[in-house]
């Protein structure tokens, strides 16, 4: 009878095993379907050659693919446990959501962490270097001489990132057994180091996430149709209509030398055509769209950041007096047995919200910094480096927005696999610094965007435009080539 029961729980593991794999099998893949096809709907059609280069870029695009679908993964990784654990809850008896458990949740947080270290470590860095290498002189030319100079970049990279993680060791700590103890390859070493490029990619969105926050007002008045509040569009369209002929005529009346000026034709007459564009669609939206989805949206994007906001100063009082606040701290009831938000399901909803709404505008303020600003991608002409370039950005962000949230205090849900096993999350003085300096950038970058029209006024009055800042210079050349500032520059 043992035996009859030890063979049915061994059956049992294996069929939840065989389960969980095909579960996360056919997440994954579908994840690689959808970015592969963003990557290919970006990359540079002039990179599909027929010899050896074309497969070397073939070779890259996978491993970029695969790259982006782990990033895709991380970033749907918390919001998906949350939903489970809320699916748990509301039906813990039903047939149909027997695959859903706390096993398949704890494998997905820990290929998604091994996925990451994987791609951040040694697919991106095979790509970039096998897509630059030629072979060392003297060898053959061909594939082999490439994997040969990749795998020794490989090495050599290896060996400077291992001396860089223990001379910060030495730096940081110096007692002689935490040094010793980065030896230890495995258990030791690789989660010190995903705990520095953890705390780097936070560091990240710190950066961008604010400046994304108050660039997202911009981004959607730029997608949306604004109100026509005291304007004239069909006298907009004919003024720029005319300014388009004109310097069609310019164009045309240039000599073939005077190449210099041409160009600079050519951009204005773009410029013309693209604010011709925006006119004729602002005259042919409908009321309800000009009046009533601009407003709501709008007012729904500062309701959200506000919540963002208000969340993270309540979670900087929390750590005050609360020590369970602190990320690493006491583990939490488990999944599927207790909700983590007093709201239930509609709490569970709002968080889920706030995260997707925090990771897009970190990469709005990531590609909006100047530093990142050539990392744009451009559809049918992006070169493959560019490509991995932004996909490890990408990898480096969403791997870090777990724990980000989780800093925040934007969700309870406890930090599964080795994203709960970062060292500076029990840190108390760095969460709480970073909770404090988020909420202040935020604000200040908010208060910075809404008074950035007054200040450019008083500015312009007081005769000290030349002294503007290069964000409200930005601001104002975007407000040029809208319909109001276009007719009054004429």
């Amino acid at each position: 009878m043992e035996a009859q029961d030890e063979v049915s729980a061994r059956e049992q593991h294996f069929h939840s095993q065989v389960r969980e794999f095909t579960i996360c099998l056919l997440l994954f893949a579908a994840l690689y379907a959808v970015s592969y096809v963003v990557i290919t709907r970006y990359r540079r059609k002039s990179d599909e050659h027929e010899d050896e280069e074309a497969i070397v870029n073939r070779i890259s695009l996978l491993l970029s693919t695969f790259t982006l679908a782990v990033s895709a993964g991380a970033v749907l990784l918390l919001p998906f446990s949350i939903v489970s654990n809320e699916i748990l809850l509301s039906f813990p008896h039903s047939y149909y959501i027997q695959w859903l458990n706390g096993s398949l949740i704890h494998g997905l947080w820990n290929l998604a962490s091994l996925f990451s270290n994987l791609c951040l470590f040694v697919l991106m860095p095979f790509a970039f270097f096998f897509l630059e290498s030629e072979g060392f002189a003297g060898l053959k030319k061909g594939l082999r001489a490439r994997v040969l100079e990749t795998l020794v970049m490989l090495l050599l990279l290896a060996l400077l990132i291992l001396g860089m993680v223990w001379v910060a060791s030495a730096l940081v700590d110096r007692d002689a057994a935490s040094m010793e103890s980065l030896y230890d390859l495995w258990e030791f070493y690789l989660p010190y180091l995903y705990s520095c490029i953890s705390l780097t990619g936070c560091l990240l969105l710190l950066l961008c996430t604010p400046v994304g926050l108050s660039r997202m007002f911009t981004v959607m008045g730029q997608l949306l149709v604004k109100p026509a509040i005291l304007e004239d569009l069909d006298e907009q369209i004919y003024i720029v209509t005319l300014e388009e002929e004109a310097l069609q005529r310019r164009l045309n009346g240039l000599s073939p030398s005077a190449e210099r000026g041409a160009a600079e034709w050519e951009r204005e007459l773009e410029n013309a055509k693209a604010l011709k564009t925006k006119l004729e669609r602002r005259k042919k939206a409908s009321a309800w769209e000009r009046n009533l989805v601009y407003p709501a949206v709008m007012v729904l994007l500062l309701i959200v950041t506000s919540v963002s906001v208000l969340l993270v100063a309540c979670n900087t009082l929390r750590l005050l007096v609360d020590e369970t606040a602190m990320p690493k701290g006491t583990r939490g009831p488990g999944i599927g047995n207790a909700s983590l938000s007093a709201f239930g399901f509609v709490g569970a909803a709002l968080e889920i919200i706030l995260i997707f709404y925090l990771m897009v505008s970190s990469v709005v303020g990531f590609y909006s910094l100047r530093f990142f600003g050539d990392f744009i991608p451009k559809k049918d002409d992006t070169t493959m480096t560019k490509i991995i370039g932004n996909c490890v950005s990408l990898l480096v962000l969403s791997s870090a927005l777990p724990v980000m949230s989780r800093t925040l205090g934007i969700t309870r849900f406890d930090l599964l696999g080795d994203f709960g096993r970062v060292n500076w999350l029990g840190n108390f003085y760095i969460v709480l610094s970073y909770n404090l300096l988020f909420a202040i950038v935020t604000t200040l970058c908010l208060v910075r965007k809404f008074t950035s029209a007054v200040r450019e006024e008083l500015l312009k009055a007081l005769g000290l435009r030349k002294l503007h800042l290069p964000a409200a210079r930005r601001d104002a050349e975007t407000a040029r080539l809208s319909a109001n500032g276009h007719q009054k520059a004429l």
